[in-house]
């Protein structure tokens, strides 16, 4: 049921427009709206699950660390916009989320999902996300099996870093980088200056 092509980092982010739950009511959105920011795009298998409101609402409890940066969230799963309407209309602590900050798309044609190749042999989408960069380049992308959850800091932390090399083009940043830590030129000279401090 997957799609046979590669998506691979450096290429476009695979288009699309789809109904999304914001805010209690239906909006029509479509990825290339979102040119000129960055995008934060993740996949989840199903409404009404386990591990997927723990993601949806962190991602949302930390929705303000992600739009200072210049940056969307959009969530995607194979659910229709009714289902996740549903979930949103249902309070935290009797299984659903409540208010999201940021779009839930409905994907039940499952184009996007096969788009992005994490459509899985269940028909559900496995836990893909893909940091999108103002051009529409997916500069990052990872892809988890359902039972485990993705971590909002290091999400975060990605998507600095590759912010950070943006606006210094002759930099890079190391294992373990997180905003504020030492940088490294790309070049012989200054690798060695890098790891002569350290």
């Amino acid at each position: 049921m997957t799609s046979n092509h590669c998506l691979q980092v450096g290429q476009l982010a695979p288009d699309f427009s789809a109904t999304a739950v914001l805010d209690q009511e239906f909006k029509d959105i479509s990825l290339s709206q979102y040119r000129g920011k960055y995008v934060v795009l993740f996949f989840y298998p199903l409404d009404f699950t386990f591990v997927c409101p723990t993601e949806i609402t962190a991602f949302s409890d930390r929705y303000s660390d992600f739009s200072s940066k210049n940056t969307e969230v959009l969530a995607v799963s194979v659910d229709s916009k009714y289902s996740h309407l549903a979930w949103i209309q249902t309070p935290r602590n009797e299984g659903g989320i409540g208010d999201i900050a940021y779009p839930l798309i409905a994907d039940l044609k499952k184009e996007i999902c096969s788009s992005y190749n994490v459509l899985n042999e269940d028909g559900e989408a496995d836990r893909g996300l893909f940091i999108i960069n103002p051009q529409g380049v997916i500069m990052h992308s990872t892809i988890n099996k359902a039972p485990v959850g993705r971590n909002v800091d290091e999400t975060l932390r990605v998507l600095q870093a590759y912010q950070y090399v943006e606006s210094h083009p002759n930099e890079v940043c190391p294992a373990n980088w997180t905003p504020g830590d030492k940088t490294m030129m790309e070049d012989p000279e200054g690798s060695k200056e890098y790891f002569s401090t350290l």
